[in-house]
């Protein structure tokens, strides 16, 4: 099997992220800070109720079941790979470097469409609280672009305080959405509190196999944790333990906070009120049953929230893309890193342009923030992220079972069934993607071609990259973190 190559330490500090000894709390903070839970719930769980009714929590939990087998395997192998690369230097291990590379330039579109794409939530979710705060009417471009620059300036001054900042905003709005559902079964609900959402007939109906696309959506970043491997204190215990955390609370606290917030309005009633109330559900459902004043907290609490979801994608993809410069593969400049903050600024820059540009684009052509996009963007970055799920599995399952050293009789097993549970559920958001799209048939035709068509792409680069530059080849998933 090929073997992980290592680079020889520089004294430079160029090109070396800042090491900040982050623990298993900071880790968590950043990883459960990436799908940012109230971003999550008030934004998005509206619809996961009106399509899969009473059922919809049931839907996180499964997710949550499925990410924790692929969490397992996932992380019996980053114990025998030392290596900070994230998805892409696991699977070119296994799979090899042509499809390492490919799934590289896929997890940089796709972790793109995502922090790109949550821009026009947070437009929406900023311009509802100024309006209902304030009064005011700011254009959503104006916004969303104010956004941009704020991601840009943390990001550049480093992880160290990014992870301060997304650990108190986490704290602060999972602590809202607690206080929503103790109020809620504090008062008995609408009209008791109910079980029927854990009904097996309800657990696995259709509704809820409909919205696994929306719950996946949910988790997205809990994987990053490898990312900041050389940033951690002894990442071999940190690390794995940080994802556990990470998928273990989500999973359930997303099951708790949909499943108060239907006996809140009860098990005949919660369809029609998501439908009525839509992305205005959580805030009416606390204001009545905890008060004005958490209402108005919400407001201000979703906005941070959701800029707690850029800041950690837009770290992700910086990581990512400082990889692929340090093995050679992009451009050399955007492996630097700031002399002063030791963040990969370049790469920061450059993503910051791009959403930037994506941003002007959707505002020059009129479209919806919400609709076109958050939804439509978003899209292909969820089909790719769990499409790159399973083929982390797949490569999971292959390095246990080839490996002397990591054989394992009851971990590679587990992998395959993750791998072949998460393509299923790649394919369930295909036949279902028009409830979460809404968009005409040519519109989802195309939003689920972005995937398959970026992966074909990067196969044919890396053969390239294979005849043109074989050094370069040789270099793919090599890079491991070595700098103290």
């Amino acid at each position: 099997m090929p073997e992980t190559k290592t680079r020889p330490k520089t004294p430079s500090a160029d090109g070396a992220l800042k090491r900040n000894a982050l623990g298993t709390g900071g880790i968590a903070f950043l990883v459960i800070s990436a799908a940012a839970p109230l971003t999550v719930m008030a934004g998005v769980a509206p619809v996961a109720i009106g399509v899969a009714g009473i059922g919809a929590p049931s839907g996180y939990l499964l997710a949550g079941i499925v990410l924790t087998l692929f969490a397992i395997g996932f992380m019996a192998m980053t114990r025998h790979v030392k290596a900070s690369g994230g998805f892409y230097t696991y699977i070119s291990i296994s799979l090899g470097k042509t499809v390492g590379l490919a799934s590289a330039i896929l997890a940089i579109v796709s972790y793109n469409c995502l922090q790109i794409g949550v821009y026009g939530l947070f437009a929406v979710q900023t311009h509802d609280m100024l309006q209902v705060l304030f009064g005011l009417d700011v254009p959503w471009p104006a916004v969303a672009l104010a956004a941009v620059v704020a991601v840009w300036f943390l990001g550049y001054r480093g992880i160290d305080v990014g992870a301060k900042v997304l650990g108190v905003l986490l704290v602060a709005e999972t602590g809202i959405l607690a206080v929503m559902g103790a109020g809620i079964l504090g008062s008995g609900g609408a009209h008791g509190i109910s079980m029927e959402s854990f009904n097996p007939g309800q657990a696995f109906g259709p509704g809820v196999l409909a919205i696994l696309g929306i719950c996946f959506a949910a988790f997205m970043g809990f994987e990053s944790t490898v990312l900041y491997r050389s940033e951690a204190r002894n990442p071999d215990k940190s690390v794995p333990r940080a994802m556990y955390i990470a998928v273990a609370f989500m999973s359930v606290f997303y099951a708790f906070i949909v499943w108060a917030v239907i006996q809140a309005f009860g098990d005949d009633k919660v369809v029609e009120a998501a439908g009525e109330l839509s992305g205005g559900m959580f805030f009416q459902t606390i204001g009545q049953y905890v008060g004005p004043w958490a209402e108005t907290a919400m407001y201000v609490l979703i906005v941070t929230s959701v800029y707690a979801s850029q800041l950690a994608f837009h770290n992700a993809i910086n990581r990512y893309v400082y990889m692929l410069a340090k093995d050679g593969v992009l451009p050399a400049f955007l492996g630097r890193t700031h002399h002063r903050f030791r963040s990969p600024h370049r790469a920061g820059q450059l993503q910051t342009l791009l959403a930037a540009v994506v941003i002007t684009i959707c505002a020059i052509l009129n479209a919806d923030p919400y609709q076109q996009l958050l939804i439509w963007v978003n899209t292909p970055g969820i089909f790719g992220i769990v499409g790159l799920q399973g083929l982390v599995s797949v490569a999971a399952f292959l390095y246990l079972r080839r490996n002397p050293d990591a054989a394992n009789k009851v971990l590679a097993p587990l992998s395959l069934v993750s791998a072949i549970l998460l393509f299923g559920v790649v394919l369930l958001i295909a036949l279902n993607i028009e409830l979460l799209t809404a968009a005409d048939a040519l519109t989802n035709t195309v939003l689920i071609l972005v995937t398959p068509v970026v992966f074909a792409a990067g196969l044919l680069a890396a053969r390239w990259v294979r005849r043109r530059r074989p050094a370069t080849f040789d270099r793919i998933g090599s890079f491991e973190e070595h700098e103290s």
